[in-house]
């Protein structure tokens, strides 16, 4: 579909191109009538231009939807130069065939008249017409002017395929961002939900009506991973929400020897950004930050200024970090970063002797 559209386009530059060259003559006769109020229009001026041109949209054609299609699409250079050389040197020898005869000098009159009336002369028998050279001025200028033709055709039949590739390069990056996005969407939800249904089990002995609590958050979040995290951006506040949704639901797994504080902008503006792109970071915080025998702490801020959202995180390392499977890890949350983001966002870790640090800057759109 999208050769065939830059094909048109290749076609309405060709019309223009040639619907200026074939105006000229006309405009040049309008143009003399306007300097000159006794100059008549004359027709058989406009045609006799007319009549080269077209030998000149001729090869055109010929080269347009014979020769070229050889270079660009097939790649077969040795036939194409050898074909084009070809039609050159026709041409060239049309021009010559079909050139007007040049008229003899007087002397050579007065011969021509001496042996038409028998007398004798030894000099090179001449007519009253010669033919000019084979190589002369006019037909190099010719030849030179299709070799440029050929050239120009050339040219702009190798942009609109090079751009024709880029943009279906693009639509296949595209695609593939697409695929690979919803495989890595696809990696986190089940992990993130084993996670969440682990600690409604965990809660349903202790207090019930946690349970129940917890089991309307995870309905909120279920929510939105199966409506809104499937799309390739999401409202801003939106995540934020399920981000401050998942911390309220796992501040309720743990007692309070286990400090969680979670920092958000008082002011979100309407900016859009992927979705579950944080949450790996706050999982990691919970399963490897948390000890169940010592103090320890997550700190969870995020904030927005100049369109950029800053996301930082800060957890405690436990003495013997959780077991648990599951989760995309830090690889593939690169990944997704580089094919949204490219060179355009920041990530630093930073693991210290008794904490662990994540600060993500990304723009906003």
């Amino acid at each position: 579909m999208i050769y065939m559209k830059q094909s048109r386009q290749e076609n309405i530059i060709y019309l223009i191109v040639w619907g200026m060259l074939f105006a000229v003559p006309l405009l040049s006769c309008y143009v003399r009538m306007l300097a000159d109020s006794e100059a008549a229009f004359q027709w058989y001026e406009v045609l006799f231009v007319w009549r080269h041109f077209s030998i000149y949209l001729f090869l055109f054609v010929v080269h347009n939807f014979l020769l070229a299609p050889l270079l660009i699409h097939n790649r077969r250079r040795v036939l194409y130069f050898t074909i084009v050389a070809i039609v050159v040197a026709l041409f060239a020898v049309y021009q010559y065939n079909t050139k007007p005869k040049m008229k003899l000098h007087e002397p050579e009159r007065h011969e021509m008249r001496d042996v038409m009336r028998g007398e004798h002369w030894k000099g090179p028998r001449n007519h009253g017409f010669r033919r000019p050279p084979l190589v002369n001025e006019r037909n190099i200028m010719s030849m030179t002017v299709v070799i440029l033709m050929f050239g120009a055709n050339l040219g702009v039949k190798e942009f609109i395929r090079s751009r024709d590739d880029r943009r279906r390069l693009a639509e296949l990056e595209r695609q593939n961002l697409e695929h690979q996005l919803a495989y890595l969407r696809y990696q986190i939800s089940p992990h993130f939900f084993m996670n969440t249904l682990n600690n409604i089990h965990a809660l349903i002995d202790i207090d019930p009506e946690k349970a129940q609590e917890t089991i309307v958050e995870l309905s909120k979040m279920m929510r939105y991973v199966l409506y809104d995290a499937d799309k390739e951006r999401v409202a801003l506040n939106k995540e934020l929400n399920f981000i401050e949704t998942y911390i309220k639901l796992m501040r309720l797994r743990y007692t309070d020897k286990v400090r969680i504080s979670l920092t958000l902008p008082a002011d979100v503006p309407d900016r859009q950004l992927p979705p579950l792109m944080l949450i790996s970071f706050v999982e990691n915080a919970f399963k490897h930050g948390v000890s169940y025998q010592h103090d320890s702490f997550i700190e969870v801020s995020m904030t927005v200024a100049d369109n950029k959202f800053t996301f930082r995180c800060r957890n405690s390392k436990a003495k013997t970090p959780s077991q648990e499977k599951g989760g995309v890890g830090l690889a593939n949350v690169r990944q997704r970063l580089n094919l949204l983001y490219g060179d355009r966002y920041s990530l630093r870790i930073n693991e210290g002797a008794n904490d662990y640090s994540v600060e993500l800057n990304i723009p906003l759109s």
